[in-house]
């Protein structure tokens, strides 16, 4: 009997919380923004999105690409994943108003013009997406108020400028991609503060300076595995103090003026498994250590001024992260 009583209020909760589910309004914040969205976008999108609530009313599903969640009474937009639509204009500045997005991808559309400022309120962020785009102008240092951010991509489209130094202020950031634009000046050695930074991708940029500055700030770095510097126009050679980098994996440093001599203590990164020189002005001879290290897979030299008798390791392939590694 008491099982009974117990298989009967565990079904009574379940149905009132299925309920109040079903019964919960949507925040008007959140349906104004999303319906602004929606009349400034294309018929590819517009089609899907039946209905004034983007969370669904009565018979009518959720709008495609929209994720909500139930706060107190209401429903709210936590998530917004509207990408390789052909979208065409401006950055929908309405998705500003939505506070509770954690999740911010509109990657592979035809967006046009700048990030507005107001991309800061959205503090609940974790995710922002908006690679192979047509975007453009300078970042706003506004972005450096989003500190839940941990996967930050606007690669593949015209932002110029400078890197703003205000992304050194996201610590839980973990991926940073920003490779593919028309970025100028120095890649800002504040960025070596951050203490989850596993992935920094600059490379395809018109950036300058050296590794000894980006490095400068002592314990910098402390988990990153992949850089990306090639394809841009650094100079100066490769410090021994890069060694202190000891979860490096991937150092990419293809094209660019860059010079001198490869410090032995490049070879004891632990799990250093892609080193790319290729296309600079090093010289010298490469340490035996690399061609004893366990994990090095590929050493790739072609374009150098090494000696004579120099060898590569491994065939030269591009490296790319997939969605799924995007994700993690």
């Amino acid at each position: 009997m008491a099982s009974f009583c117990s298989l009967t209020l565990i079904l009574i909760s379940i149905f009132a919380f299925s309920v109040s589910i079903t019964h919960s309004k949507t925040l008007k914040r959140d349906v104004k923004a999303l319906n602004e969205i929606k009349a400034s976008l294309g018929w590819r999108v517009v089609y899907a999105w039946i209905g004034d609530d983007p969370c669904g009313d009565g018979d009518l599903p959720p709008w495609s690409g929209v994720t909500c969640s139930t706060q107190g009474d209401y429903r709210v937009v936590t998530e917004l994943e509207v990408y390789a639509v052909s979208i065409v204009g401006p950055f929908p500045i309405a998705v500003t108003n939505l506070l509770d997005l954690t999740r911010l991808d509109l990657h592979n559309n035809k967006l046009t013009g700048p990030i507005p400022p107001q991309i800061g309120r959205l503090r609940r962020l974790r995710t922002l997406n908006l690679r192979w785009n047509k975007l453009q102008d300078v970042l706003p240092p506004e972005i450096g108020e989003l500190k839940r951010l941990t996967h930050l991509s606007l690669s593949f489209n015209n932002f110029k400028g400078e890197i703003p130094r205000e992304l050194a202020n996201l610590p839980e950031l973990r991926y940073l991609y920003l490779q593919e634009n028309r970025f100028t000046g120095r890649v800002p050695a504040e960025l070596g503060t951050l203490q989850n930074l596993r992935h920094l991708d600059v490379g395809n940029n018109h950036l300058v300076g050296t590794i000894r500055e980006l490095i400068r700030i002592e314990g910098g770095f402390p988990v990153l595995r992949n850089l990306y510097l090639n394809n841009n126009y650094l100079t100066g050679g490769i410090p021994a103090q890069l060694a202190n980098l000891t979860n490096l994996e991937i150092l990419y440093l293809s094209y660019n003026k860059m010079s001198g001599a490869i410090p032995t203590a490049l070879a004891h990164i632990p799990k250093l498994t892609y080193l790319y020189l290729d296309h600079n002005q090093f010289s010298g001879r490469i340490p035996d250590a690399f061609y004893k290290h366990p994990f090095l897979k590929e050493l790739y030299i072609e374009g150098t001024t090494f000696r004579p008798g120099v060898n590569p390791i491994g065939a030269h392939k591009v490296l790319e992260l997939s969605d799924t590694d995007f994700l993690v």
